[in-house]
């Protein structure tokens, strides 16, 4: 969104009949677009972050003396310069000379920032996942329905491995209030093909499986292993396409927060309470009686402190 200034600007040449220049984006800007991939590792983003940070030193840097300054080897940063679509470090030191000179120029991308730091740009990242997901809310009606069928699944498998536990986990902690027999899956190999094998045997019908970036192989193989031994999948992603989208029945895509070393998932929990509030509602009577029998037993053996 062009600044009051820039306004100004574009309007006054539009009045005189002269079309207005376009306002190249500031350096901090292109830099995050550039830089802008969920799949880059810890390590990758702290090379991205310094870069944001010193963009009118570090562009002029060898990449022995920048791999020193940040704290890693020089193949790691070969290996950044190739995730971010370039062909090795040259190429992207040559990119990063073009900005890091606009800066130093003095134009009006080098003035221009938007006055947020980098956890303020992270999140306005999270804020705009949350806009496009509310968009997608617009029409509930796919929340509601697998709402009923992962409540009519007895018992209910939830997995998470690697990264992707702490979403299973808060999801399966949240069911079990409301669900009878839920199972949390958070380790791969033969203990989640196991787990598996037994909640199909047991009477489950679905699996809801959370893969966030970067996506675990184990995640894939994990879902190929539930859906032949017959369980459907609904899967919690950040991509609608992709090898563990493929093997899923229902597909929940929608974006993390990628602009700090880790990712954040403020999109993909409220994806995930939402369907927890569809359980509740596929079976009122049943979601009644147990959160009623568990704040009795929380009362009883004081599992929370008194306000």
């Amino acid at each position: 969104m062009p600044s009051p200034q820039q306004a100004r600007a574009q309007a006054s040449a539009i009045t005189s009949g002269k079309s207005a220049p376009e306002v190249e984006a500031a350096p901090a800007s292109q830099l995050r677009t550039l830089f802008d991939r969920p799949r880059l590792s810890p390590g990758q983003r702290r090379i991205a972050q310094y870069l944001i940070e010193h963009i009118t030193e570090a562009a002029f840097l060898s990449i022995t003396d920048l791999a020193e300054r940040v704290g890693v080897s020089q193949p790691s940063v070969t290996r950044f310069a190739a995730a971010v679509g370039f062909s090795g470090y040259p190429a992207l030191r040559e990119k990063l000379q073009s900005i890091a000179l606009g800066t130093l120029a003095g134009g009006p991308a080098a003035t221009e920032e938007n006055g947020s730091n980098e956890l303020q740009a992270a999140v306005d990242a999270e804020i705009e996942n949350l806009e496009n997901l509310r968009r997608d809310f617009a029409d509930p009606d796919q929340v509601i329905e697998l709402g009923r069928k992962l409540s009519a699944s007895t018992p209910l498998t939830v997995l998470g491995l690697r990264i992707s536990a702490s979403l299973a986990e808060y999801f399966a902690y949240a069911a079990r209030r409301i669900h009878p027999d839920v199972r949390l899956v958070t380790r791969g190999g033969s203990v989640a093909y196991d787990a598996l094998l037994q909640s199909h045997e047991a009477g489950g019908t679905w699996v809801l499986a959370f893969s966030m970036p970067r996506h675990a192989q184990e995640t894939l193989t994990a879902v190929r292993v539930a859906r032949s031994a017959g369980l459907r999948i609904a899967l919690v992603t950040d991509l609608a396409l992709g090898p563990v989208a493929a093997e899923a029945d229902i597909v929940f895509a929608t974006g993390t927060g990628s602009r700090l070393v880790f990712d954040s998932y403020a999109a993909p929990g409220v994806i995930a309470a939402a369907l927890l509030q569809a359980m509740t509602d596929a079976d009122p009577e049943r979601t009644q009686a147990r959160l009623e029998e568990y704040e009795q037993i929380s009362d009883q053996h004081q599992f929370f402190l008194r306000d």
